[in-house]
């Protein structure tokens, strides 16, 4: 009598995927690359931890669908950054990851062809290039960590991460965190909750076990150091916290529980009523905090594209509409350069 079936019942097929190392060998890092990377790295610790005095500014597109236009918005953010580089340390959003409320498109790596098709093995490649080709520039790059697989192929080449409002709460992604090898700025939850995000701070910081994978993509026990250069992201909640009482109230519960006093800052999401036009008001609104001496803040991020608000997904690409976002809409390329501009000359 056959052993009935117990197993991968809802599973329709496995892929082997290429190994971390296979594909870092393939697309690989050269002395210019990596010295932007450590470079950007130990400016955003010295941000954070209060020793330079520079606002930290992750600017880019909400996330990355076309890697032609993500190179223009590359580019315009190289040009601008040393007009901007005596009061603010601008690093590009390069987000390639995207939860879903319910379901839609994952971003670049999961579905790289927006046709459901999921072609991983292209979306880490066209990644892994992309982020090579925005470093070169000397432009370090942000991104948000959602899968805990994904760091293994691309971390190499990023100097800021996030981990987000939908995952902060998750220990998979507190351990993963404490594990990576730069900066990382925990969200609040998408209800406003501070003391979860102080919460996945402090867990990041002390060292993990947990399973992962390692650079032969062979499943392992990874143990960590933990990170010492974890923060708080404010991205508002029901309401909007960017004004000076929410940002002392999440500085209290920081100093609280022994960490630095140091916060991010995101414009957009809760912080405008999903408005994103209103991106540069909150710019300015946390600019002003900044040079009338407020300590708190060390870093602000800004949903920007190369055109204005947000489209949806096709299939059909050539309908989309260069550089305009996907996911969450964005400010255009022009009220980015003078909502930058203006921020530096606030500050000098």
């Amino acid at each position: 009598m056959p052993i009935r079936e117990i197993q991968d019942l809802h599973v329709l097929r496995t892929e082997a995927l290429i190994a971390p190392r296979a594909l870092k060998e393939e697309l690989r890092v050269d002395e210019a690359i990596a010295q932007t990377v450590v470079d950007a790295r130990a400016t955003i610790r010295r941000i954070l931890h209060g020793q330079d005095p520079r606002l930290l500014c992750l600017v880019g597109p909400c996330s990355i669908h076309d890697p032609v236009a993500a190179i223009d918005y590359a580019e315009r953010l190289a040009r601008l950054r040393p007009a901007l580089e005596e009061r603010l340390f601008v690093v590009m959003r390069v987000y390639f990851e995207k939860p879903r409320t319910t379901v839609g498109w994952k971003g670049l790596i999961n579905d790289p062809h927006m046709d459901d098709s999921c072609d991983m093995q292209a979306g880490l490649r066209i990644a892994r290039k992309l982020l090579i080709d925005i470093n070169r520039m000397g432009l370090p790059a942000g991104t948000e960590m959602l899968d805990p697989i994904t760091p293994q192929y691309t971390a190499d080449l990023i100097s800021w991460a996030a981990i987000g409002a939908r995952t902060t709460e998750s220990q998979t992604h507190r351990e993963m965190a404490s594990g990576l090898s730069m900066p990382v700025g925990f969200k609040n939850t998408t209800d406003g909750n501070l003391q979860i995000a102080v919460n996945a701070v402090e867990s990041a910081r002390r060292p993990h076990s947990f399973l992962g994978i390692n650079q032969d993509g062979a499943t392992a026990i990874i143990r960590t150091t933990g990170n010492p250069d974890t923060h708080v992201v404010l991205r508002g909640g029901k309401t909007s916290n960017y004004d000076a009482a929410s940002i002392e109230e999440c500085r209290r519960l920081l100093e609280k529980a022994g960490l630095e006093s140091r916060v991010m800052v995101d414009c957009s999401h809760a912080q405008t009523a999903k408005d994103y036009t209103r991106q540069p008001a909150v710019l300015r609104a946390l600019v002003e905090q900044v040079a009338g001496g407020s300590r708190a803040i060390m870093g602000v991020m800004i949903e920007s594209n190369i055109g204005a608000g947000n489209q949806p997904v096709s299939r059909n690409r050539a309908a989309l509409a260069y550089g305009v976002s996907v996911t969450d809409p964005c400010i255009d390329w022009p009220a980015t350069e003078a909502c930058l501009l203006e921020a530096a000359q606030a500050l000098g």
